[in-house]
């Protein structure tokens, strides 16, 4: 264990921690926009990620941590709560409250992709290195912005991952409760109950949602990188 490997991990820690407590902080602050203050009495409309970890020290502490040690890649997970009668009155509202985790994601996405084209036009930066994980732009010259190159590009590229693979419609993923924008309240409602009938094989549809990634994921990175650098 050498220490570019511990550097990066902390890197890869601290954008995992910002970026899942952005994506749980949308779901609370758009509940409560909605109608329900149960993740909002529970501190989870903030971008400070105690709270966040409060409720889940597992999947934003311990497991990310463990997995980085043992594989070299960090996974984790997060959660707001919120309350199912109040989604079950207002089934589209429950919906947008799913978007908005995936979209802080996407936000987050395109806020790096900016301060990279910043970087280049400034001159600190330079175009990527085919290892589009650490290297979505480099430093131009060895010092600071070395590490400001590491972390927006796993800003990108980390925001890119958690954004997409939240919106596949299985659950316990949002895209399911999303697919009921498209649908009627009684169709958002049914797939609301659904969704919840199906938490207690929450671990299942994850394990399903990333053998689908992994079909999908190359493609999707592919396009990202095509909208990052157009030309």
């Amino acid at each position: 264990m050498d220490e570019q490997f511990l550097a990066f991990g902390l890197v890869w820690y601290v954008v995992f921690l910002f970026s899942t407590t952005c994506h749980e902080a949308a779901h609370a602050l758009a509940a409560k926009l909605g109608g329900d203050l149960t993740a909002f009495h529970g501190g989870q409309v903030t971008l400070d990620p105690i709270p966040h970890i409060r409720r889940e020290p597992f999947g934003m502490v311990l497991f990310p941590l463990l997995s980085y040690l043992s594989n070299g890649w960090m996974m984790g997970w997060a959660s707001a709560p919120y309350d199912p009668l109040w989604a079950n009155r207002h089934p589209h509202r429950a919906a947008w409250m799913a978007l908005a985790g995936p979209a802080a994601n996407f936000t987050l996405a395109l806020l790096a992709g900016i301060a990279v084209h910043i970087g280049i036009w400034a001159g600190v930066f330079v175009y990527p290195h085919p290892d589009r994980l650490t290297k979505i732009v480099t430093a131009a010259s060895a010092g600071p912005f070395e590490g400001a190159a590491v972390f927006l590009s796993m800003m990108f590229f980390l925001n890119v991952l958690l954004g997409t693979f939240n919106l596949l419609p299985i659950p316990p993923l949002d895209g399911f409760s999303v697919i009921g924008l498209f649908a009627s309240e009684d169709g958002a409602r049914k797939l609301e109950e659904i969704g919840g009938n199906l938490r207690t094989f929450s671990f299942v549809g994850m394990l399903i949602g990333w053998q689908i990634f992994d079909v999908i994921g190359e493609p999707i990175f592919d396009l990202a990188m095509r909208v990052l650098y157009p030309f």
